[in-house]
């Protein structure tokens, strides 16, 4: 009776895509994430070097709109290689490659900070489901399962000691008229929340832990106000 209900209310698919995506591919690669950042630091000197960024940045846009080359999506974010390859025997497919991009984010000043950056890519999955008539996802029941997927993936990845800091999270809505921008001063966000961390840390003080910060059950009240796109953060920035 229970799977009935989950399978009317399709709450089963964010949770199953959430599911996949740690097992079969972040368990795989995060665990590699700091020793591929690691080496490529080693092998590029000149490039500034905040271990706190080392780790795999996750964007998770919660219209599900994922675009293939970050590039276009904003001309402030710059490709510049990647991360040395992880090759496994995977599911019958001998020497499968996992790999990570490294990009060069700009801000006001035009500094360059980077970082890997991705896609969830099982958003790309829950945005083809809505359009397509056997899975028959309105807008309304697409950013639940987007706000599902987002919290279910959260707390496995709280749980995973092999993933513990080589990840971090980057939901947000974006805004209702086109920003530029908007997705690089996203991430310069984060990364800047990641350097003062790491600035405390040598201080010996403790971690700012950012007013901004958002666990699941702010989230879920934040974004079902309202219909119309809001902002993740009241900082501002």
């Amino acid at each position: 009776e229970m799977s009935e209900m989950s399978e009317r209310s399709k709450q089963n698919a964010a949770h199953g895509l959430a599911w996949s995506y740690y097992i079969g591919y972040l368990k795989v690669v995060l665990p590699r994430m700091k020793k591929s950042m690691k080496e490529f630091s080693r092998a590029n000197p000149n490039l500034p070097a905040c271990r706190k960024t080392w780790k795999l940045h996750i964007l998770v846009p919660l219209s599900c709109g994922v675009y293939d080359d970050l590039e276009k999506a904003d001309s402030n974010i710059q490709y510049v290689t990647d991360l040395t390859e992880t090759t496994l025997d995977r599911g019958g497919i001998k020497k499968r490659v996992y790999k990570h991009s490294l990009y060069a984010i700009r801000d006001k000043e035009n500094q360059l900070w980077h970082c890997a950056v991705e896609y969830a890519t099982p958003l790309q999955t829950l945005y083809a489901m809505s359009q397509d008539e056997c899975a028959a996802f309105s807008r309304e029941e697409r950013l639940e399962q987007a706000k599902l997927f987002y919290r279910t993936l959260e707390e496995i990845l709280k749980g995973s000691r092999e993933c513990a800091d080589a990840y971090r999270l980057i939901a947000y809505e974006e805004p209702e008229e086109a920003e530029t921008h908007f997705l690089s001063r996203e991430i310069l966000w984060h990364l800047r929340q990641e350097h003062h961390e790491e600035i405390a840390v040598h201080e010996g003080s403790a971690p700012h832990s950012p007013s901004t910060a958002l666990d699941s059950a702010e989230l879920n009240l934040q974004i079902s106000v309202s219909d119309l796109p809001q902002p993740l953060r009241t900082d501002g920035f």
